[in-house]
């Protein structure tokens, strides 16, 4: 179901972007926690699976003293991030464009930044209340230890936020490639259970073969995972990885070239699939 602005028409053209793209937004995700069996399943199936792949991996990664589920856990964190992000987000982009939500909305001055900035909101809220959930479950049922750093949970918030913004970009893309929203879901989730499980979401990145390695450092979410390593998980874990360090420079930098090369392609898909369904 598509939300929609209750900002009057007369008025939208004295309200910036940036504020309608907030009006927006908070309509779209009042919408969306209404439907709770869509929440419900949102928030059960990462939590879900991280508790299935971490009570049937167990023991600690080699040569470390990290336990398998907590390597999990962190990696089920990036993939509650891209789940949202890509699949949920990519899906709905597919609708709204093919049943002329995006078409309607441009053809008022409505911006197409807000509609856009509306979706990244409700991703933004729905993928905190999946990895909170995560969390939440990992410290009741495995013991797992949150960070008492604050530079932990920095770093932890910079690889959320450039995770998200890479994901929902990508998602938005995808979706407006899709020419049929009824298959819209098959062709947007095989390719992230794909990256799943050559990321190092489920099991330490480093024992992967090295051309899975290879194909999974082009996308963001290798990069998100590693990164949810390096806030959740202790220095002692960084013998695991393929470089021997966090490579947190490096992870902020992929996810920011995704963020910068993906926005003026998803402006340009997007305009093109409206122009083209007229």
């Amino acid at each position: 179901m598509s939300a929609s602005t209750s900002v009057p028409s007369g008025r939208r053209a004295l309200v910036s972007p940036l504020a309608l793209g907030f009006v927006r937004g908070a309509g779209e995700i009042r919408v969306h926690l209404r439907d709770l069996q869509a929440v419900g399943f949102g928030l059960v199936l990462p939590v879900g699976l991280m508790l299935l792949f971490g009570t049937l991996f167990k023991g600690e990664v080699d040569g470390t003293s990290v336990q398998v589920r907590d390597v999990i856990v962190a990696g089920v964190c990036a993939s509650a991030i891209m789940s949202v992000a890509f699949g949920s987000l990519g899906v709905a982009i597919a609708s709204d464009l093919s049943d002329g939500t995006v078409r309607r909305l441009m053809s008022t001055p409505f911006p197409l930044a807000s509609y856009v900035l509306g979706k990244l909101l409700l991703a933004g809220v729905l993928a905190v209340l999946g990895v909170s959930a995560v969390l939440a479950a990992a410290v009741l049922r495995f013991g797992f230890r949150l960070p008492t750093d604050p530079a932990r949970w920095a770093t932890f918030a910079w690889v959320f936020a450039l995770g998200l913004g890479a994901t929902c970009l990508l998602g938005i893309l995808v979706g407006s490639l899709v020419a049929d929203p009824k298959k819209s879901g098959g062709l947007i989730q095989l390719p992230y259970i794909f990256l799943q499980f050559v990321s190092g979401v489920y099991y330490a990145f480093g024992g992967l073969p090295a051309g899975l390695q290879q194909v999974a450092a082009l996308f963001p979410l290798k990069w998100m995972a590693q990164g949810m390593r390096s806030a959740l998980l202790p220095n002692s874990y960084t013998t695991a990885e393929v470089a021997g360090t966090w490579e947190s420079g490096r992870t902020a930098l992929v996810l920011s070239a995704w963020i910068v090369i993906l926005a003026p392609l998803c402006v340009w898909s997007v305009r093109r699939r409206v122009l083209r369904d007229r």
